[in-house]
């Protein structure tokens, strides 16, 4: 059997970039701002993406440790973008297209709505996650003293 040619690895991550791409170009040409759905959306993709990180950092630092930590840090980073999209999340107001009247959700037992509970329920579940293997230091630290092997 063939190896996968270097382009056809990983289909399914190269198929969500290019997806984040041609949204960004959407975006930009339609202009207009960010709703709350449209960072839900976003704040899943961030959580998928920190999930994906969490795994490639597991187990690539016991056999390459100096990878390992370049893969924390971008770990950690990468959390503390998810957090402040959540937070933006919640300084924008509510609408009437972020409220799913369904059967199964009861929009009027939650007050800003059901998509409020979807957000918050993922980002709960990832903070927790986070929080067993970082320290709170760690997670309230900015970037700094990052060096990169790249030639410029």
């Amino acid at each position: 059997m063939n190896a996968p040619h270097p382009t056809d690895a990983y289909p399914y991550l190269r198929a969500a970039t290019a997806g984040l791409r041609h949204h960004t170009r959407a975006h930009t040409a339609g202009g207009g701002t960010a709703d709350r759905l449209h960072l839900d959306t976003l704040h899943a993709h961030l959580t998928a993406a920190h999930h994906l990180l969490e795994q490639l950092m597991d187990t690539t630092r016991p056999p390459y440790p100096a990878a390992g930590r370049h893969l924390a840090a971008a770990h950690l980073r990468l959390w503390q973008a998810t957090a402040a999209v959540h937070e933006a999340f919640h300084t924008l107001p509510s609408g009437e297209k972020d409220r799913v009247s369904t059967e199964e959700c009861q929009p009027e037992r939650l007050p800003d709505g059901p998509l409020v509970l979807t957000i918050c329920q993922r980002h709960l579940a990832a903070s927790h996650a986070i929080r067993r293997k970082t320290t709170p230091t760690d997670l309230s630290t900015p970037l700094h003293g990052h060096s990169s092997s790249c030639a410029q």
